[in-house]
């Protein structure tokens, strides 16, 4: 229903100084009524009157009653400039980001133009020793880098030694995994090292100065090592960086450590993953990223061999303190606050020792700390796992095919920790629990118990 009403009043719609307007009084008169036989809402428009000296006019001034509701996907009154401002905002953000990438594409294609390709070119042999999951995939990893390059794996154990020249795969680790045709297992250790370019050393820390020992009349004193190992001599303190010159008993032989997060397992599937080459020589660390480099395989260089040693080492200890966590269903906050807890640690003692605080952040660091202490793929963590479901340390280890660092370690980092006057809590706890002084379930008491501290 629709009503229209002349008002009882003048009223002045506009002011302007030039012009003069006259009101005259009227009454108020229907001027039109509609009726609606259902009708949905009704509305009386106001009609106001005004008059200059040669015309009057009639305008509609206001709708007293609310109009119609507006249509279920109509929006609402004001939304289209908010919603062009989003849109423009969208663009512009897009805008951005697009640049940015490709700033991003552009840099990284003018880095590979630059990089250069000679030291692959010019590599012919590659020895590697150990038969173990690690060794055995960055064999096949370097291997597929280049057909025409011998790789030759030095190993022990006769039975890996025939599966994988005669089956091409290493059955104890990998059955199911089919290495590249120009990797080759020896026994021999003459025969391995005779040509080589490079050596990667994947023998685990603990056994890797007898291992040396039983070779070191076949290296070269300029044959570069490349350490895969990870951790520390557990009565000497020693790093690999220290146990490989000194027990080849050449201070000057070359060496870089690689670290970062790389299960074996993914490296075999050819998934992609980032490492980081450390080594006080730049020309080596770069020849040794223009070795590994792939598309599966990005490869950063740093100078910061201790940084990268300790971290590489300790975060075995943190990774079966992470284990115990969830062995003890402790629950997702345990496990954030005690990982966080552990890489301050590791932080303290690897500064005290001379190492970049940066180091520890980036992929040698938090990266591998990462994968270590929470996916179940790593052996630390799984031994971790089974401490804290109450099985024995023996046990755990008999049952193994495979070497848990952190075990070893632990001990080793505690006699650190009091070298370099470094409070330790959480590292300490493991290596209390691996001599069996401490329950996971007192060792947790114990440590939600400590003082509380400023964060440093």
């Amino acid at each position: 229903m629709a009503t229209l009403f002349e008002t009882p009043w003048s009223t002045s719609l506009f002011s302007n100084n030039s012009s003069s307007y006259s009101r005259s009084p009227s009454q108020v008169k229907l001027l039109h009524h509609n009726f609606s036989p259902a009708p949905k809402f009704e509305q009386t428009i106001l009609l106001l009157h005004y008059s200059t000296s040669k015309h009057t006019y009639t305008v509609c001034a206001a709708a007293v009653d609310p109009p119609p509701p507006p249509e279920q996907n109509q929006p609402p009154p004001g939304d289209a400039n908010v919603s062009l401002e989003v849109s423009s905002t969208t663009r512009d953000r897009r805008k951005i980001v697009k640049v940015a990438w490709e700033k991003l594409v552009r840099w990284s294609r003018s880095l590979r133009s630059k990089a250069k390709t000679d030291v692959l070119e010019r590599t012919n042999k590659v020895v590697v020793l150990g038969g173990g999951s690690f060794g055995t995939a960055m064999a096949s990893h370097v291997a597929g880098r280049k057909m025409q390059m011998e790789v030759n794996m030095l190993v022990r154990d006769p039975q890996i030694c025939q599966s994988i020249n005669q089956n091409h795969c290493n059955g104890k680790y990998f059955p199911d995994h089919k290495l590249p045709e120009n990797v080759i297992a020896t026994t021999d250790a003459k025969t391995a090292f005779t040509g080589a370019d490079f050596c990667l050393h994947a023998v685990p820390v603990q056994f890797s100065s007898s291992f040396l020992e039983g070779v070191a009349e076949y290296v070269e004193p300029g044959l570069p090592f490349i350490s895969l190992s990870k951790g520390l001599e557990l009565n000497t303190l020693r790093m690999m960086s220290q146990i490989i010159p000194q027990t080849l008993r050449n201070s000057r032989q070359p060496f870089v450590a690689l670290s970062g997060p790389s299960f074996a397992l993914e490296l075999m599937n050819k998934l992609p993953t980032a490492m980081v080459v450390a080594s006080k020589d730049k020309k080596l660390a770069n020849s040794v990223q223009q070795l590994l480099a792939s598309r599966n395989l990005r490869i950063s260089t740093t100078s910061d061999v201790t940084g990268v040693e300790i971290a590489g080492a300790l975060k075995n200890v943190l990774a079966i303190a992470a284990g115990i966590v969830e062995g003890l269903n402790l629950g997702n906050n345990s496990m954030a606050a005690l990982v966080a807890q552990g890489c301050s640690e590791i932080r303290w003692l690897s500064t005290k020792m001379g190492a970049k605080s940066t180091t520890i952040s980036g992929l040698s660091g938090t990266g591998d700390i990462m994968l270590t202490c929470f996916v179940s793929l790593s052996r630390n963590r799984t031994v971790g796992v089974r401490l804290g479901s109450g099985e024995t340390l023996d046990d755990i280890l008999c049952s193994m095919n495979q070497v848990a660092e952190g075990v070893a370690t632990a001990g080793a980092v505690i006699a650190l920790a009091q070298k370099y006057n470094v409070k330790m809590p959480v590292l300490t706890a493991v290596a209390r629990i691996i001599d069996n002084e401490l329950t996971p379930q007192k060792a947790v008491f114990e440590l939600m118990n400590l003082p509380q501290v400023e964060e440093v």
